[in-house]
């Protein structure tokens, strides 16, 4: 299955006159969001995220008006306009990451953070958590095995799933991408179904 994959990771480098403008270019009911945000990081990444979701559909599909959303079920959004077209949208501290797809997608992008063995013990099963206990950069392994799961939960629309701990095993129909750039502090995911 094909897809397209766009990455902003300069976050850090957009300065308070960049950002200013990048909202002021935002349709109203986005800037409001964004500036809901108590702090400058939030709007960043408010505002970044869209954008970089306008830029993937022109780039990907040929489309220049600006998004409207509609939500399903369990808060995943989709194109009222074009709802043949698939996307998804993930961001922190590090990066902004877009997908855009004729297919059902999902992605998430993680920092690499400090790495926390409760949470490690409550998301991964045995075989996931000795990898992870024996890795020589745990907190890149949990944090790749992280946005694994987050991006199946995103490509379902399902929410998060009960079975957190196995929820690589149970959907081996899933293909998974991931990307692991620990000089930049984040690692990212793109779940796609399996052709048969």
């Amino acid at each position: 299955m094909s897809y397209k994959l766009f990455v902003r990771d300069d976050i850090g480098s957009i300065t308070s006159e960049q950002l200013e403008q990048a909202i002021a270019s935002l349709p109203e009911w986005r800037r409001e969001k964004a500036l809901r945000f108590k702090f400058e990081q939030g709007r960043k990444e408010c505002a970044v995220a869209y954008l970089l979701l306008c830029k993937a559909l022109k780039e990907g599909f040929g489309i220049d008006e600006q998004p409207h959303f509609s939500i399903g079920e369990h808060g995943k959004p989709s194109l009222v306009e074009h709802p043949e077209i698939h996307f998804n949208v993930s961001h922190c501290k590090k990066a902004v990451a877009c997908v855009v797809s004729s297919e059902a997608v999902g992605v998430d992008v993680e920092c690499i953070g400090r790495y926390n063995e409760a949470l490690a013990r409550h998301v991964l099963n045995d075989k996931e958590y000795a990898q992870v206990c024996q890795s020589s950069n745990p907190q890149l392994l949990f944090t790749s095995y992280w946005t694994q799961k987050e991006a199946i939960v995103k490509l379902t629309g399902r929410g998060i799933d009960d079975d957190l701990k196995n929820l690589l095993l149970n959907y081996p129909q899933v293909s998974l991408h991931t990307e692991t750039h620990p000089e930049k502090g984040y690692v990212l995911t793109v779940a796609t179904w399996k052709t048969p």
